[in-house]
């Protein structure tokens, strides 16, 4: 498949030094040389492409230019041509986002008897939630414990985790891995129904459970299949534009917008869950990604302008393995569950340089050190790349492990003519997750009352880096506990009269520090057409 002469050649290195590379790990980093080499290669250090925030909560703090122009962004309405008296639906808990958290938040609040409404802004279960392959962790072996995943995750993620909204993710995480598995999840299990777990980048444990390689899309089928089958209200192509405040400034609601027809409605609710997901589609610093379509930092939006507060929104994850060849699959995912299973990096010249397991920003790092300063990546039509050595995984393992343990990898590429069995892979980072989100209590609730957030829209569970496995289980923890908290809380609440006052007063904010990015927002969906218009 390689037929362009440089990666030809490159890759003949990569099978003559196979046996032996397969023989030997280069160590891992010490403390220090980590922390050089983040300071000097990740993304998160370049601080040209940040800007400190003019207005809002997070005032004085650098977030990255395009969040920065959306969270400074104008509304996409006019408080005084909405009509707030006659809301169009009414309901106990508003769930926003239709993935793997809103599904379980929303599960777990009809459980406990609310009324509930999921607004998504594409179909139910069209998120990174479906994309999520490698697995999910939970300390739930003789040999492992939540103590001990608590300091893989405190540790790889700088320490800068909330350390009881890690405490409660870790403590809670074999539970879920029983809710799923209860609710019909197929887990990878040995002969005698033990289930199989794993090493992730980071882990001192194998605690990683899986469904082969495409894990998220299990959780994601299941989940969707629950909530289907309760009867819970789903309202599919209709996007959360802003959120509404009653008069003692409560959440308490939302306006909509049909993406079809663009028409509004308004949702009262006595309690409100942000599930929105990532970032990945603002493709930071010109990054391809490898989230879904509709990855675009919606609920930091939603959020911040009804005056919730941000936590380490500075921060994200480059997955270090995106498929960097062919042109078709440029950014998509190559799962971290590859290299747990065998496989390892390679450079140009056919040598391993550097530790299967080390975390993903420092994995990310060396990767682009590799292909920058060293000079040692090798050329692709969209720049430069490293190996994944796949066929390495057979060579330690044995014949059809590959097919067994990663078959969505080997279909992915298998299209394109790549046999991953027998032949490498090209890998660079991709944009893969946003470490810093909306700031949450151990409730799941933000710093407006009555409006809680689960799911890649938090900050502060992971710190300022996640640990393979940490995402799918973050958003099952965090998503029930939302839904568990909120359904509570609405017991007790009567709302007040609806006001979208607040957007007035970010956009007063907005002209007394003389900030005009030029963008509306949230920005719902990204632009790829040459005229550069956008939803």
């Amino acid at each position: 498949m390689y037929s362009d002469p440089n990666m030809e050649a490159s890759a003949r290195l990569v099978a003559a030094a196979r046996e032996e590379n397969a023989k030997r790990n280069p160590p891992r980093m010490t403390a220090e040389e980590k922390e050089q080499l983040l300071k000097t290669y990740h993304p998160d250090y370049r601080e040209e492409e940040f800007e400190f925030l003019q207005a809002g909560p997070n005032k004085g703090e650098k977030v990255p230019k395009e969040l920065a122009a959306l969270l400074q962004g104008r509304s996409r309405i006019d408080p005084k041509d909405i009509d707030l008296s006659q809301p169009d639906y009414d309901t106990d808990v508003l769930v926003i986002g239709g993935g793997g958290a809103g599904a379980s938040a929303a599960i777990e609040a009809d459980q406990a008897g609310a009324k509930v409404l999921v607004v998504t802004k594409l179909r139910m279960g069209d998120a990174n939630t479906m994309m999520a392959e490698g697995g999910i962790q939970a300390a739930d072996k003789p040999n492992d414990s939540p103590a001990q995943h608590f300091l893989d995750a405190y540790g790889g993620g700088h320490f800068a985790a909330q350390k009881d909204l890690l405490a409660k993710l870790v403590t809670d995480a074999p539970e879920a891995i029983q809710w799923l598995s209860s609710l019909g999840v197929e887990f990878d299990k040995a002969p005698d129904g033990t289930m199989i777990t794993t090493h992730g980048g980071g882990t001192s444990r194998k605690r990683m459970h899986a469904a082969k390689d495409y894990s998220g899309a299990e959780i994601m089928r299941t989940l969707r299949d629950e909530v289907i089958n309760r009867g819970i209200t789903v309202v599919d192509f209709t996007a959360a534009i802003e959120l509404i405040l009653d008069d003692q400034g409560r959440c308490a609601g939302a306006v909509l917008m049909n993406m079809e027809t663009r028409e509004l409605k308004i949702a009262r609710a006595k309690t409100v869950i942000l599930a929105t997901g990532g970032a990945g589609r603002l493709h930071y610093q010109g990054f391809p990604t490898s989230n879904h379509y509709g990855a675009t930092a919606d609920g930091l939006v939603l959020g911040y302008r009804a005056g919730a507060k941000l936590l380490y929104p500075d921060t994200l994850q480059y997955h270090p393995t995106g498929a960097a060849f062919p042109a078709q699959i440029f950014g998509a995912l190559v799962t971290e569950k590859v290299r747990s299973v065998g496989a390892m990096l390679i450079n140009a010249k056919g040598e391993a340089f550097m530790n299967p397991l080390e975390t993903r920003d420092v994995s990310a790092a060396a990767i682009i050190r590799e292909c920058s300063d060293r000079g040692n990546g090798v050329k692709t039509p969209a720049g430069y790349a490293v190996w994944l050595d796949t066929p390495m995984i057979e060579l330690k393992h044995g014949e059809g492990t590959i097919e067994k343990r990663i078959p969505a990898m080997m279909r992915m590429f298998g299209k394109y003519g790549i046999d991953i069995r027998k032949e490498p892979i090209l890998v660079y980072p991709t944009l893969h997750y946003q470490n810093g989100g909306l700031k949450i209590t151990v409730d799941g609730q933000s710093t407006v009352e009555n409006l809680f957030v689960a799911g890649e829209a938090v900050g502060g569970i992971h710190g300022r880096n996640r640990l393979m496995g940490n995402s799918l289980l973050d958003i099952i923890v965090f998503g029930r506990n939302a839904g568990q908290q909120a359904a509570a809380k609405a017991k007790d609440v009567t709302c007040g009269a609806l006001s979208l006052e607040h957007v007035n007063k970010f956009h007063h904010m907005l002209e007394e520090a003389a900030v005009d990015t030029g963008k509306v927002s949230p920005r719902l969906l990204p632009t790829y057409n040459s005229l550069g218009k956008e939803f």
